[in-house]
């Protein structure tokens, strides 16, 4: 029973998990149509826990997943015990954090290079400002209302992308300004926006250390220094 659990939980987890797999264009058109739904969920299961395998480079044995598989199917005994399965899926699970930890190391070194460098270029450019901690800014446009206190809630429109232009997010296309507490924000924030004047229109240009550090966001990523264009349209502290 424990093994009927494991294998169901597992496919639930591959196939909850989001994993996409290549489209095959080479197959006929309109081949699933004629499938009952069980033959389609047996389908996308197994390009599931494929994908799986292909992406944590795993060497999959074809032969012992079915072996293993029919065992639990048809109910024979399986040919490893219930501590044995315990005892590898621990062995196998902290390796795999071990492979992503590294991995994610030294994406992060490499970010922090890239960053250092684009700051130290940026900083040249006319009209660009860095202030002690090292936040960079250019100024758009000046309004002349009041400045937030780090205290402060703040009303803004903003845009946010990595150095290689990628855009992570957006008020603008969600069409909705943002509020939130100056204080609840990254420390690049917290500090540029106290910059601004009500009605101003900034762009800043955060180092690593003052936004999410080795902790970003999987739409960010590790040590990314951080480029975003905002609007400070009101301050909202009651």
């Amino acid at each position: 029973m424990k093994l009927k659990v494991m294998l169901f939980s597992a496919a639930m987890l591959f196939i909850n998990s989001g994993i996409t797999f290549a489209q095959d264009d080479t197959k006929p058109a309109g081949v699933s149509a004629k499938w009952s739904e069980s033959q389609k969920v047996s389908y996308i299961i197994g390009t599931q826990i494929g994908s799986f395998s292909k992406q944590s480079d795993l060497d999959m044995n074809l032969e012992l997943f079915a072996q293993g598989f029919n065992s639990v199917v048809k109910g024979s005994k399986p040919a490893m015990t219930q501590e044995e399965i315990s005892s590898c899926m621990a062995s196998f699970q902290k390796k795999a954090q071990e492979k992503a930890q590294a991995v994610n190391m030294a994406k992060g070194t490499e970010n922090i290079r890239k960053g250092l460098a684009f700051l130290g270029a940026n900083k040249k450019k006319p009209g660009v400002k860095e202030t002690a901690s090292g936040l960079q800014y250019k100024v758009i446009t000046n309004g002349d209302g009041a400045k937030p206190k780090a205290t402060d809630n703040v009303k803004v429109h903003y845009s946010g992308t990595l150095i290689d232009g990628k855009e992570f997010d957006s008020s603008y296309k969600r069409n909705k300004p943002a509020e939130f507490g100056l204080n609840q924000v990254i420390k690049g924030w917290t500090e540029g926006v106290q910059l601004m004047n009500v009605g101003s229109k900034y762009e800043f240009y955060i180092p690593s250390r003052l936004a999410y550090g080795p902790n970003g966001p999987a739409s960010i990523g590790p040590n990314q220094t951080l480029i975003f264009t905002v609007e400070l349209l009101d301050i909202t502290t009651p």
